[in-house]
């Protein structure tokens, strides 16, 4: 799925999403319910590449989401490093009524550690909520998972909706929110540094040495 020039042009910010777990847990409803409001209760493995965008409006900005389903690539053990390329925000999924897709996480987590930027914001996802007489995994292993990772956590359903906005919604404000601190540091280095330059001291620069050995001055402020 191809953006038009056009398109691109619409959003203030494009932040690629991955969805990542094992096979049949409900990534491609997920992103279906999410996306289109869609769900496909006899839908199949994906196959090919496949990935959505959905627009949302954070603080007056419009952010776009581009959402990447592993298109089944799971099943091999396969989903390779350019899919994780550039992604900023991921979704764990498992399944509440399959403990083993629960216990695939930790491997899941090690191949976002692997291929993706350290600090990618992640959301554990407990999908199938609404299969409570099959439920293998509680809502407080869930939770208790998610806070020693460090992670996000929300249980789910896509055949009935619940949380599956919300799941993606707090992904995509936490990278807008982390984005705007950094833009707002680089803006406030920058006055620091014109300031600095204003008043005729010398800017070193981290690991210039050279420059700082010549001019043996104090800096007034370091990048």
């Amino acid at each position: 799925m191809a953006l038009s020039n056009d398109e691109e042009k619409t959003e203030d910010y494009l932040f690629k999403i991955v969805l990542v777990g094992d096979s049949g847990v409900g990534k491609s409803n997920l992103l279906a319910r999410f996306a289109r409001d869609e769900f496909y209760p006899n839908s199949k493995s994906t196959i090919g590449v496949e990935f959505q965008t959905q627009k949302m409006d954070i603080n007056g900005k419009e952010v776009k989401a581009q959402i990447w389903d592993t298109a089944g690539q799971e099943r091999f053990r396969a989903v390779t490093s350019a899919y994780y390329r550039g992604a900023v925000g991921a979704l764990l999924v498992y399944d509440i009524s399959r403990r083993l897709t629960f216990d695939s996480i930790d491997r899941w987590l090690n191949e976002l550690h692997t291929h993706s930027d350290m600090n990618i914001v992640m959301i554990l996802v407990g999908n199938k909520s609404d299969l409570k007489d099959a439920r293998e995994v509680t809502t407080a292993e869930g939770t208790a998972l998610a806070e020693a990772q460090g992670l996000f956590f929300m249980e789910t359903s896509a055949l009935d909706s619940s949380n599956v906005a919300a799941a993606f919604q707090t992904v995509v404000k936490e990278i807008y929110n982390i984005l705007s601190r950094k833009v707002m540091m680089s803006q406030e280095l920058n006055k620091q540094d014109a300031a600095c330059i204003e008043n005729g001291k010398t800017i070193v620069l981290q690991g210039d040495q050279e420059a700082n050995v010549e001019s043996n001055k104090k800096a007034c402020c370091s990048s």
